[in-house]
């Protein structure tokens, strides 16, 4: 059995204390136009609510995003992106809830204004490859970076999981240069961003070896078309597939679970845990 290790990831005053207990992040799109809850949280009131009841549920970090990433979606500009985002993070902020703040854009102007509203990490779907200013503001802000490997221009001849290791040398790299600690960093393997539905399902099986960059993992599956495709399922049916991945990328050594479904996951991975470890002593 793998084991998780213990990673201290720091954030101002907080930090996450990452290791054998399971951390989930629950998502929150402003977006009219996102796979499967696009429009939800479009509004400002709504997803607050929807923030509320993920703290509730038992989420320790709310990710706000407010460009699509799917398929197909829209161009947006960034002054559209700060218009959806900016309100929202503000009234997170507001409300007091007990929990971290993400923001998850892979544009810097964004992220840095972002930060100035309340955002506490910084959530980078082009793994700080797209914008170098991105890696700058991070360090500037002293704040978390979520890098995630995305990169549509790659050999895909080359096997996946040697894809992302060299992917991830060029972030790291880039984090070394703008000064990002290492106690800053947490790896995304990018279920779902330009892999077949076989390197999808390649890379949950093989995750673990991506533990060798000796960082923590964060795993993003929540109602993607690995699982839809699969199961021949719309993107609101897919919670059962959504926990098996969850449950599989735990045990291959993942911290942090991206969600939309907060509180079923919690169970199923506190139940993962509890296999790999032993239930917690009374």
């Amino acid at each position: 059995m793998i084991d998780h290790g213990r990673f201290t990831v720091t954030t101002g005053a907080k930090s996450l204390e990452l290791g054998p207990s399971p951390m989930v992040m629950g998502i929150v799109n402003v977006t009219p136009d996102s796979f499967s809850d696009g429009g939800v949280n479009f509004g400002v009131g709504e997803a607050v609510a929807t923030a509320k009841q993920m703290v509730a549920d038992g989420a320790q970090i709310i990710d706000v995003g407010g460009e699509s990433t799917r398929p197909g979606a829209d161009n947006l500009t960034l002054q559209h992106e700060l218009d959806r985002v900016l309100p929202v993070l503000i009234a997170i902020e507001k409300a007091g809830l007990d929990t971290l703040i993400s923001i998850d854009t892979r544009h810097a102007l964004v992220a840095d204004q972002a930060v100035q509203s309340g955002a506490q990490i910084l959530n980078d779907v082009s793994g700080l490859q797209a914008e170098p200013e991105m890696a700058e503001i991070a360090a500037a802000y002293d704040v978390p970076v979520i890098a995630m490997h995305w990169d549509q221009q790659r050999d895909t001849a080359v096997d996946i999981i040697d894809e992302i290791k060299r992917y991830f040398d060029r972030t790291l790299s880039i984090a070394d240069t703008a000064g990002i600690g290492e106690d800053k960093l947490i790896l995304d393997p990018g279920f779902g961003f330009a892999k077949s539905l076989e390197e999808n399902y390649i890379l949950l099986r093989r995750l673990n070896e991506l533990t060798s960059f000796g960082l923590p993992l964060l795993c993003g599956t929540s109602r993607k078309s690995m699982i839809g495709k699969l199961l021949d399922v719309p993107p609101l049916e897919r919670l059962a597939g959504t926990l098996a991945t969850s449950v599989l990328a735990y045990q291959a050594g993942a911290h942090i679970f991206r969600v939309h479904d907060v509180k079923p996951n919690i169970e199923a991975l506190q139940i993962a845990a509890a296999a790999h470890y032993g239930p917690p002593k009374a």
